[in-house]
């Protein structure tokens, strides 16, 4: 696959086809199944989240910083390198968050508290930004269409990428009336897309799903691909190596927890 250096398509010297990371979460085998299936593309967006949970943080933070293109900072990536407390965590994420922070390298760790808050823009996608929970809290969960309401009324964009709540889908404003969409499957083992097509005139929140650990009820990595120019959000399912994910996780003594919810998608 070519990537190219900058954000614009040489051949054209338009920003077309991004493609959209959230929530990778140290698991590097549900990032390298992601990044194999993905379609030709012109720029990257990273929405957070790049640590904590799995155990290949140094692996996953290699690649992604390899990789290269627009990052937004997710709670996880605060809390593992120092940024946040880790008492802001349950107990199973805080030692996955510990754990992650004992592995990491210095020079992993510098980086990522680097990473910058959200929301970011980038030059050529006008109307867009990229966040990880929402753009007034970067923390904040957008799980429900009352959770998304008053983000969507108060937005100054026409479309936000976000991530956080490791759920794939959008929810949509126009002219008063609101919706919450899914992307509907015909299974959940094959590799899979969906794509929706946005429309002027309204105002959107999309979600590209969990790479690391997806919480929808569907086991299988997460993405998705934005075409620029004809506006159209596709979203992916990617099945991945699940048990060499979960190995790891036993073999660092995290808690198993981490590793059979990874096969339930919760």
């Amino acid at each position: 696959m070519q990537i190219y250096d900058g954000l614009y398509n040489p051949n054209s010297g338009a920003l077309l086809r991004v493609l959209l990371l959230s929530d990778i979460h140290s698991n590097l085998e549900g990032l390298e199944a992601c990044l194999a299936a993905a379609p030709p593309y012109d720029a990257v967006v990273n929405l957070g989240d790049i640590v904590g949970y799995g155990a290949s943080p140094n692996e996953v933070t290699a690649r992604v910083r390899q990789l290269g293109g627009t990052f937004v900072r997710g709670n996880h990536d605060k809390v593992v390198s120092g940024l946040d407390n880790v008492e802001t965590f349950n107990p199973i994420a805080g030692l996955a968050a510990l754990w992650n922070r004992e592995q990491l390298t210095s020079d992993h760790l510098q980086w990522l508290r680097k990473l910058p808050k959200g929301p970011v823009t980038v030059d050529g996608l006008n109307g867009l930004q990229f966040v990880h929970g929402a753009a007034e809290d970067e923390d904040r969960y957008v799980v429900s269409l009352q959770d998304a309401l008053a983000t969507l009324a108060a937005s100054n964009a026409s479309v936000t990428f976000f991530g956080h709540t490791h759920i794939q889908g959008l929810f949509w404003l126009h002219a008063g009336l609101a919706e919450n969409v899914n992307p509907e499957y015909p299974s959940i083992g094959n590799k899979e897309t969906w794509d929706f097509q946005l429309e002027t005139g309204t105002t959107y929140l999309i979600n590209p799903g969990s790479i690391g650990q997806p919480r929808d009820g569907d086991w299988r990595a997460a993405f998705a691909v934005f075409d620029s120019d004809k506006r159209v959000v596709t979203f992916w399912r990617v099945p991945y190596d699940l048990r060499s994910a979960q190995e790891r996780i036993f073999s660092a003594n995290l808690p198993p927890r981490l590793a059979t919810r990874l096969a339930a998608g919760r």
